[in-house]
């Protein structure tokens, strides 16, 4: 379940937690400053939740006008998709509407893998740099190839979890 909180821009206002639409409009109908004025605006917080939730918060930039959307997201949206929304907006700058309207249109490699070096060693394994003879494969410097790739791929963690993307 996730919990939510609205803190008034008012400061004389006091906020209140949420878990649902409804339970927003329901406080923040009558909610009223300490002299009697309607609150409207709010800072729409993450409070509680499941890691990779924060952190597709964190990226979907929390605000009175989305956090509804967002609770869609998070009931209806597997992990993976959660992921790909994490990266694709959180870190390769693509914007809500680009994935809400086309989300095929994103072009981001990820792999779940710990390092950039993990990346170096499955690209020679699969061939990336063609046939390297067996003798010749203990003299391969990984660490180069992954500075290397550095150019291309990023690390990121993501609810515990580490993967190595790349933005095209």
């Amino acid at each position: 379940m996730i919990k939510l909180h609205a803190q008034p821009y008012d400061i004389s206002a006091a906020g209140f937690y949420f878990e649902s639409t409804e339970d927003y409009h329901k406080n923040s109908h009558n909610l009223k400053n300490i002299y009697g004025d309607i609150v409207e605006e709010f800072e729409i917080q993450f409070i509680d939740g499941e890691t990779i939730d924060c952190e597709l918060a964190q990226a979907w930039e929390l605000n009175q006008a989305n956090f509804s959307d967002y609770f869609d997201a998070v009931e209806n949206w597997d992990d993976e998709q959660k992921k790909i929304y994490i990266i694709a907006v959180g870190e390769c700058s693509y914007s809500h509407d680009q994935i809400a309207n086309d989300s095929d249109a994103i072009d981001i490699l990820i792999y779940q893998l710990n390092s950039l070096r993990e990346l170096a060693e499955l690209f020679v394994d699969e061939g990336f740099y063609g046939e390297i003879p067996e003798n010749l494969q203990f003299y391969i410097d990984y660490d180069a190839i992954a500075r290397d790739l550095g150019f291309d791929y990023s690390e990121i963690s993501i609810a515990s979890e580490n993967y190595v993307y790349r933005c095209m």
